[in-house]
């Protein structure tokens, strides 16, 4: 994992960042990366969420730390079920970014009433081009570079330390078989059909250029899906928050915004 400048705590089998006030005017937000992210993916949000009074927790999906047999989807779903209980999240916010994404659908329908809101981008769960078993096969590193830069729109963001970690990663045969079983448990794992149960504010931010879950699945979430809103990034590939900070964050925060607002308007008796 990058080095990140916020620490990373340790409760049980959790591992994650914990920054901003408690008594954030919303509930807790938890960051969840995705298959090849980590908690550097989160940095400027965490610093953005954090510093405008909101309760931000980040916390590590161990995708390599699993047996084999339980290695999937639906088990980091339930490592993250485990870590809202550890922490004593009673609902939360859930922003999550490809598998991440994934991951805050499958917990949204198994938890509805325990998801205030939700934040998507490049989620997966309806369909996505993903990188196949080759990119899990080949030990070329040109090869693994231009998959790395499938991810972005300026391929500047692939840098020789992250397509050094790619190609690390691809040629440690137990890391390799998890990242390929949970792909084809992503795969499976579709949520299609169950979007219009749902009903919890949703924003979708997508990159316009996002090629991997490209701008027709964004329309589809927002189309099946009973209370979302669609912003798209120009210029901006398949992570907006490591691409385009600021415009992720600021739509973030306008969206948060709101939620809190809602939360302490007075009951029509009080007004």
């Amino acid at each position: 994992m990058h080095d990140t400048p916020f620490p990373v705590h340790e409760t049980g089998d959790f591992q994650y960042n914990d920054e901003g006030p408690k008594d954030s005017p919303v509930p807790p937000i938890v960051l969840l990366h995705g298959m090849l992210g980590d908690l550097s993916n989160w940095v400027d949000t965490v610093d953005r969420l954090s510093n405008n009074g909101y309760r931000v927790l980040a916390p590590i999906i161990p995708v390599y730390d699993f047996p084999i047999s339980e290695t999937g989807v639906p088990r980091l779903t339930q490592h993250v079920h485990e870590f809202v209980e550890a922490m004593g999240l009673d609902r939360t916010i859930l922003v999550g970014n490809s598998l991440g994404g994934h991951i805050a659908l499958l917990y949204a329908l198994d938890h509805p009433n325990r998801v205030e809101a939700m934040v998507l981008s490049g989620s997966s769960g309806i369909y996505e081009t993903t990188m196949g078993t080759t990119f899990f096969k080949r030990q070329d590193r040109e090869f693994i570079r231009e998959r790395t830069e499938m991810t972005f729109y300026d391929p500047e963001h692939a840098t020789e330390e992250l397509v050094d970690e790619m190609f690390a990663i691809v040629n440690d045969r137990p890391r390799a078989l998890r990242l390929l079983k949970i792909a084809r448990s992503a795969d499976e794992e579709t949520v299609t059909d169950q979007l219009s149960e749902l009903e919890m504010p949703t924003l979708l931010i997508w990159g316009q250029d996002d090629v991997i879950t490209p701008p027709d699945v964004a329309e589809e979430f927002r189309d099946r899906m009973p209370n979302a809103r669609l912003h798209f990034i120009e210029e901006c590939g398949h992570a907006p928050m490591i691409e385009h900070p600021e415009a992720f964050n600021n739509l973030t925060l306008d969206f948060l915004s709101e939620r809190a607002e809602l939360t302490h308007a007075p009951s029509p008796s009080n007004r």
